[in-house]
C-alpha cells in the first residue's frame, strides 16, 4: 500500500489482537476501513481486548483462522507475532492480496523525519537511549514506540514536521515492510528467531529490509565491527554512519573509544563525548549500546549536548541487567530480556565476581555450544529450567570443573529461584540471564522478569 491510498471502504482484515492490532484497528477505523480483527483465542480470552473496542465497528472472527476471510478481504494487516504461514497470511499471499502491519502504515503516513534501529540485540536500550537524548531536545516533540512501549500509529495523527519518530523494528514486522526510515540502523546480526525465520539467511534477509526502501537522501547506520550487519554495508544507498570500538577506517564516520574515551569522528574531526567510566551500565555490550546510540543520534541531527547529558544519566531499561536487591550477600540482577544465548553470553561478559546463571525458557532453535563453553569456563553454579532444560544440559554435558561447581535441573523458574538462593554466597552474583523465550510457562519476557523479581524480593 503506497501513502496515496485512501483507506475508505478498505475491508481490512488484522491478523492478532494485541496492541499493535489494536493500534492498527483504531487508526484505520478513524480513517474510514472496515475493520475486521482475527484472533485465534477465544471470545472469553479476548473480553478485556474486546472491551476496549466496543467503541468501534469492528467484526469479530475469534477461535481460529478460517480460510473464508478472504473472501471479504482487500488488505491483510499483520501483528509482529504472527508468522508468514499462518494460513491467512498464505492465503493472501497465494490471491496477490497487499500486507501490511502497523509500522508500515505508519511510515506511510508519518509528517516527520524518523529514525529506525533493529538488531538481535541492544535494540531495546539503544532506542530508549537515543529517545532520551531526543526528548533532551525536543520534549514531547520526540516520540519513541514502535516494537516498544506503545505503535506510534497511536500518535501519528498528532505528530508535526518538526517532530521526530524513534522505533524499535523486529524482523518479524521487517517482514512484510516496503518502507524504511530516514534514519536506519543495524546494530548486529546473530542467531536469533530461527524458529521463525528457518536460516540466517532469511533472518538477515529480513534485517535488511531497513535498509532496501531507503533513499540516497538517508542515513544508515551499521556496526562495522559486527559479521552480519557490515555485509550488509553494500546495500547502504545513502550515506553510512558506523560505530564499533576500534578506530573507523580513513574517511568513515562514526563513533569509537579513544582509550578510554567515547569519541565521534565526523569529516575527519574528532570530538570526545565522554569516559567509559560514565556510563552507569555494565558490560562490553552496554558500552556497545551507548557508541550505537550516539552514531544514531547524531545521523538523527541531535546536537552533542543533549547526547552526553542523556548518556551519562541513563540507569538502563527494566528486564536488562536490572539490578534486584542484594541477598545473603550476593547482588541478584535480573535480565530477563536475554531470550537468545548470545544475549546471556553477552551479559556474562559484564560480571567479574562468581556468578550463579539461571538459565532456561523455550529454545528457538539455536545454538547453546558457545554459551556452554564459557559456563564452563565462567559460571560457578548453572540452574536450568523450564523446556529448553534438557538440549542446555546436553550442551553443558555432565562434567564439571574447572570453574562449574554444580548443574541443577528445575521444573520451572520460581524453583530455580529458590534452587539460586540456597546457593548464594556473599560476593556471588546471581544472574537470570535465560537464554530462551519466556512462552513455556509466561506470557512474555516482561512478565517472567516481573515475576523473578517478586520472587526475589520476597526472599528472607
Amino acid at each position: 500500500m503506497s501513502m496515496t491510498t485512501n483507506w475508505t471502504g478498505k475491508r481490512v482484515t488484522i491478523l492478532g489482537a494485541a496492541r499493535q492490532g489494536q493500534a492498527a484497528a483504531r487508526w484505520l477505523v478513524r480513517h474510514g476501513a472496515q475493520v475486521t480483527i482475527n484472533d485465534r483465542r477465544t471470545a472469553e480470552q479476548l473480553a478485556q481486548v474486546c472491551q476496549a473496542l466496543t467503541d468501534l465497528p469492528i467484526r469479530w472472527v475469534l477461535g481460529g483462522h478460517p480460510a473464508e476471510l478472504l473472501d471479504t478481504t482487500d488488505v491483510v494487516c499483520i501483528s509482529g507475532g504472527i508468522p508468514l504461514e499462518n494460513p491467512i497470511v498464505a492465503g493472501a499471499q497465494q490471491r496477490g492480496l497487499p500486507l501490511t502491519n502497523d509500522t508500515q502504515v505508519f511510515l506511510e503516513v508519518v509528517p516527520c523525519k524518523t529514525v529506525g534501529i533493529t538488531g538481535s540485540a541492544g535494540k531495546t536500550t539503544t532506542t530508549t537511549l537515543v529517545g532520551r537524548m531526543a526528548q533532551a531536545m525536543l520534549g514531547p516533540r520526540a516520540h519513541v514506540g514502535g516494537n516498544i512501549g506503545e505503535p506510534l500509529l497511536n500518535h501519528v495523527d498528532g505528530m508535526h514536521p518538526d517532530d521526530l519518530a524513534i522505533l524499535e523494528i523486529s524482523s518479524f514486522q521487517l517482514e512484510q515492510m516496503t518502507r524504511s526510515t530516514n534514519v536506519a540502523a543495524i546494530l548486529n546480526i546473530t542467531p536469533n528467531h530461527l524458529d521463525r525465520h528457518g536460516t540466517m539467511e532469511a533472518y538477515a534477509a529480513a534485517k535488511q529490509r531497513m535498509l532496501d526502501f531507503q533513499s540516497r537522501g538517508d542515513i544508515a547506520v551499521l556496526d562495522r565491527e559486527d559479521r552480519g550487519a557490515w555485509a550488509l554495508r553494500d546495500k547502504v544507498h545513502g550515506r553510512l554512519v558506523t560505530f564499533g570500538f576500534r578506530e573507523p577506517a580513513p574517511g568513515m564516520d562514526g563513533t569509537y573509544l579513544a582509550g578510554e574515551n567515547l569519541t565521534l569522528r565526523e569529516q575527519g574531526r574528532d570530538f570526545t563525548l565522554m569516559r567509559r567510566d560514565q556510563i552507569q551500565l555494565r558490560g562490553d555490550h552496554n558500552c556497545m549500546n551507548v557508541l550505537a546510540a550516539f552514531a544514531i543520534g547524531k545521523a538523527a541531527g541531535l546536537p552533542l549536548g543533549a547526547m552526553i547529558r542523556s548518556a551519562a544519566e541513563f540507569r538502563g531499561v527494566p528486564h536488562r541487567e536490572e539490578f534486584v536487591r542484594t541477598w545473603h550477600g550476593a547482588s541478584w540482577y535480573n535480565n530477563s530480556i536475554a531470550t537468545a544465548p548470545e544475549r546471556t553470553l553477552a551479559s556474562l561478559r559484564a560480571f567479574e565476581e562468581p556468578v550463579i546463571l539461571l538459565l532456561g525458557g523455550r529454545d528457538k532453535d539455536l545454538p547453546w555450544e558457545k554459551l556452554a563453553q564459557a559456563v564452563h569456563a565462567r559460571v560457578d553454579h548453572v540452574i536450568l529450567f523450564g523446556e529448553a532444560s534438557p538440549k542446555i544440559a546436553a550442551a553443558i554435558g555432565e562434567n564439571l570443573g574447572p570453574q562449574l561447581e554444580s548443574i541443577d535441573v528445575c521444573a520451572n523458574l520460581q524453583q530455580a529461584v529458590q534452587t539460586a538462593a540456597r546457593l548464594a554466597a556473599p560476593g556471588d552474583v546471581v544472574l537470570f540471564s535465560p537464554g530462551g523465550t519466556s512462552f513455556d510457562e509466561f506470557r512474555d519476557f516482561e512478565e517472567r522478569g516481573e515475576m523473578f523479581r517478586k520472587w526475589v524480593s520476597e526472599l528472607s
